[in-house]
């Protein structure tokens, strides 16, 4: 039987025996404790939280239930999370420069929905990044409920470059007239011309949402182009460059009174800001995870300091590396390179498919995702291509240096498909170069 111990989060006189511990469960935890330890981590949506992060998401603090904001919620008992949501806020707004902040959002697509809702009737034309080319399911794909609402239209790359031109994106903007706009990726590896976006927008009376998933913690510490100011609304993930649990947020760089149309049952025009709350709850969502928001509060201080900066440095030169180091062995990458922190791969001058080199490079323990690339000739559940991203094994203190190496040993790998024994010896000398490596490390430069 399992005691409860006074570990500092439990009062002392807590110590009541409770059923037998989950042995299934905490045996599996611990085989991805290891998987985690052993491999090389290049999924672009991934990367390691800080031990206080994870503290915080296992706290008593996933009992209390807090619909409503702070100061104004719907059930007793809310002094100390009110306190703590409140400090996520400020801390958000601080990283990013916001006015203001929701952190409620469960997810990315969740906060995105929650914005839909609250500008947006069902039929209303939105404009975003093609699926195909790299954008996100909830910005319009005909599975997602954004396509499924609304008229859906896309942009893309252009096919000789891989690259956006924004110019193009500005003219298909004038003669849509969507209602939405949105500005955000998936698997794009460049940076975004905000400012050409919002001006196109603005001459057709649009609303511009960035979703900075991805890039987030590169554009906190000024190293891409910043969209606080050019677009109306910001959502991002917590869980990707910013380091922090799974969930979504919600910000505005101005809080201004909706200039959309949208009234409240009564006629009154309210601020965006009370407008995207009501969306959030109760419009799409009901009580907050508030045990997930004190996580969210803690990366948010985390990516405040020095230390962080030096990470995201380092998660950018050693994108740069990596893309570089594949172009030498002879992989085409989408746009040609990188600015943050990923890469999309077109695997066929090598002709490998995306679902092959994936199954593959997890055979010597280096988890990747297949993914589609503009113009595949492939389908969705096969692929032409696979996204790499360094924000992960960055957090274990991978350099730049060690970079090389893991190219080397990608390459091996895929040129070794169908060679168990030789995946198998691989996948040895990557757990050999983890080794020592914690999934949270100091930073490293260089």
């Amino acid at each position: 039987m399992l005691l409860f111990k006074n570990s500092g989060i439990f009062a002392p006189h807590i110590l009541t025996t409770i059923m037998n511990r989950d042995s299934q469960i905490f045996d599996l935890i611990k085989q991805e404790n290891k998987r985690q330890l052993d491999g090389i981590e290049l999924i672009a949506s991934e990367n390691f939280v800080s031990e206080q992060v994870m503290e915080a998401m296992g706290s008593i603090l996933t009992n209390k239930y807090a619909e409503g904001l702070p100061g104004k919620r719907y059930y007793g008992g809310c002094e100390v999370v009110d306190q703590i949501e409140t400090l996520a806020i400020d801390r958000l707004k601080e990283l990013f420069g916001a006015t203001w902040a929701n952190v409620q959002p469960h997810s990315g697509a969740q906060a995105n929905m929650a914005v839909f809702s609250a500008f947006l009737n069902p039929g209303d034309k939105i404009l975003g990044f093609d699926l195909s080319h790299g954008g996100h399911l909830s910005h319009g794909s005909p599975v997602n409920v954004s396509g499924k609402w609304f008229d859906a239209n896309f942009y893309g790359v252009e096919k000789e470059t891989g690259l956006i031109d924004f110019d193009k994106v500005a003219n298909q903007i004038l003669d849509l007239k969507p209602k939405l706009v949105i500005a955000g990726a998936s698997a794009y590896s460049r940076d975004w011309d905000y400012a050409k976006m919002r001006k196109a927008c603005d001459q057709v009376g649009a609303m511009l949402l960035a979703d900075i998933s991805h890039p987030s913690g590169l554009i906190a510490k000024g190293f891409l182009n910043d969209p606080m100011q050019e677009c109306h609304i910001i959502t991002t993930t917590t869980h990707k460059t910013l380091r922090g649990p799974r969930g979504g947020v919600i910000m505005m760089g101005n809080d201004f009174e909706n200039p959309f149309g949208l009234k409240t049952m009564k006629g009154v025009t309210k601020k965006m800001s009370q407008v995207l709350d009501g969306a959030v709850f109760p419009g799409t969502q009901g009580g907050p995870l508030e045990h997930v928001i004190a996580a969210k509060a803690i990366a948010f201080q985390e990516a405040l300091s020095d230390d962080y900066t030096d990470y995201m440095k380092q998660v950018k030169l050693n994108a740069s590396v990596m893309a570089s180091e594949m172009i030498k062995k002879g992989y085409s990458i989408i746009s040609g390179g990188t600015d943050n922190h990923s890469m999309l791969i077109d695997l066929r001058s090598k002709d490998i498919s995306g679902k092959v080199a994936e199954a593959v490079l997890g055979q010597a323990h280096i988890t990747t995702n297949k993914n589609m690339v503009p113009f595949d000739d492939k389908s969705p559940f096969v692929t032409s291509g696979i996204r790499f991203g360094t924000g992960a094994i960055t957090s274990r203190g991978v350099n730049a240096n060690e970079i090389v190496e893991i190219v080397d040993l990608i390459d091996e790998a895929l040129m070794n498909a169908g060679n168990d024994s030789k995946l198998s010896a691989i996948g040895q000398k990557v757990n050999s170069l983890m080794v020592g490596k914690p999934l949270f490390a100091t930073p490293v430069i260089g």
